[in-house]
């Protein structure tokens, strides 16, 4: 039982990691063992023996639905977004506005009473909403690599790395902004198709997104175990403010389109994220039920 709550675990993650507004380190938190996923990564770089071999294990596990969540959305993804970029960009916003007070309930004994620690919320908030102003986004042919391209691509993978393993703001959403959600997503999806003129951009990316786990994973379980509280303040921060590179994402595509506004806000979609979110915590509910028995 435990194997296929942890398959499950993975593909919920991948999921949220292929998409820009969840993170997969949201659905870890939401569904209850985001510290563990910490530790599993941290104790692979630098455990003992045993300690390594139990996050091999761990992994494993949480890998192979992972893989299977991530293989299924990148096929399906890369021929939807832009078509119906509203319709998704709704739905985003009602996973990541549903998210926030689960959050906070689920840390509340780290939240209730400590709200000088607000200026970490107001900080994460404008860290996004900076990034998304500025928007730093370049021209990229992943097809046909330069060596400043890899260079850029290596770059954003060990950002969007960091933001997908932190419970907060997408990794996707940060590739969105920095302009290489579609490229990647383009080039996956050629790659599974056998085209392997992309693999060199795909290449960068996975090292960017290894170094990047190397820089922060040992900082990240420090903080949550010496400074959860202004760490869970900062993480909601990062929530709040990736709401609004959501509005903003249809400015960034290929052929860009105008921010998301009230006229083409789908309240359909968004109540549709709001009841995936909350369908994570029941299901958080069945795998705790079901791994005390």
């Amino acid at each position: 039982m435990s194997n296929l709550l942890n398959f499950i675990r993975g593909f919920c993650m991948a999921l949220a990691d292929s998409v820009p507004g969840v993170s997969g380190g949201t659905i870890a938190f939401l569904l209850g063992f985001y510290d563990q996923f910490i530790r599993s990564l941290d104790n692979l770089i630098s455990g003992t023996k045993e300690e390594r071999k139990e996050a091999i294990i761990f992994l494993i596990k949480i890998g192979i639905g992972w893989a299977v969540g991530f293989i299924l959305a990148m096929l399906v993804l890369a021929s939807i977004f832009e078509s119906h970029i509203y319709f998704i960009s709704s739905m985003f916003l009602g996973f990541v506005l549903f998210s926030i007070p689960l959050v906070i309930l689920e840390e509340k004994e780290v939240v209730k009473g400590k709200y000088k620690n607000l200026i970490f919320t107001i900080l994460g908030a404008a860290l996004v909403i900076v990034i998304s102003v500025f928007n730093p986004a370049a021209d990229v042919n992943v097809s046909s690599l330069t060596f400043g391209s890899a260079i850029y691509i290596f770059i954003t993978g060990a950002i969007a790395i960091t933001a997908m393993v932190l419970p907060g703001i997408s990794g996707s959403t940060l590739l969105l902004i920095f302009g290489l959600y579609l490229p990647i997503v383009s080039a996956v999806k050629e790659f599974l198709h056998m085209n392997f003129s992309y693999f060199p951009a795909l290449f960068a990316f996975g090292l960017g997104i290894i170094a990047g786990i190397i820089a922060v994973i040992k900082l990240i379980r420090m903080c949550l175990k010496k400074y959860r509280s202004q760490t869970i303040y900062a993480i909601i921060g990062l929530m709040i403010g990736s709401l609004y590179s959501i509005v903003q994402g249809p400015t960034t595509l290929d052929v860009p389109q105008t921010a998301m506004s009230f006229q083409t806000f789908d309240i359909i979609a968004f109540v549709i994220g709001g009841l995936v979110i909350f369908g994570l915590q029941k299901l958080r509910s069945i795998m705790e039920r079901k791994e005390e028995e």
